[in-house]
């Protein structure tokens, strides 16, 4: 199940006003609740690499760690036509690592490829990975840790070259 089908069955049960939806499949578990103070969307991939918890690797950061990831640009952007914008898929949380005692997914300088992990977006409690669709070196991360985020919000500057 791709990113694009759980937001369009988030958006279906939200329309169809039930309150609990479950639904399991081969290697995820989704639970939509809609409604009073519990609201959330809960997603278990049962398939995960041992040396990562689920629970440890989807906490969101604490606020101490906000002022620590604050995005850094090493060049002045005097031609920023040349750049490509990575653009946020979804509306949610933006977070620059997976939980707070983990590195930082991407950072200024560095180089990635496709399908790198950028970020993180939180929405309705499911945690969402970015993956980059160009290869090149980050110039810019344009989003501080733990901001909301709008759907097709620029989040990184990437030179392709």
């Amino acid at each position: 199940m791709n990113l694009k089908e759980i937001q369009n069955l988030i958006k279906f049960v939200a329309k169809s006003g039930a309150s609990e939806v479950k639904l399991e499949m081969d290697d995820i578990k989704i639970t939509i609740r809609t409604g009073g103070d519990s609201a959330g969307t809960t997603t278990q991939h049962v398939t995960l690499p041992p040396s990562v918890p689920h629970a440890q690797a989807h906490q969101p950061i604490s606020n101490q760690q906000n002022a620590i990831d604050q995005p850094i640009a090493t060049e002045s952007e005097t031609d920023e036509s040349k750049y490509i914008i990575v653009k946020s898929p979804i509306i949610g949380t933006f977070y620059r690592r997976p939980s707070p005692d983990k590195p930082i997914f991407a950072e200024v300088g560095k180089n990635i490829s496709v399908g790198d992990v950028l970020c993180i977006i939180e929405a309705m409690k499911l945690f969402n990975e970015i993956e980059s669709e160009v290869s090149g070196k980050i110039v810019k991360i344009l989003v501080d840790d733990a901001s909301p985020v709008e759907f097709d919000q620029p989040l990184f500057l990437v030179d392709p070259s």
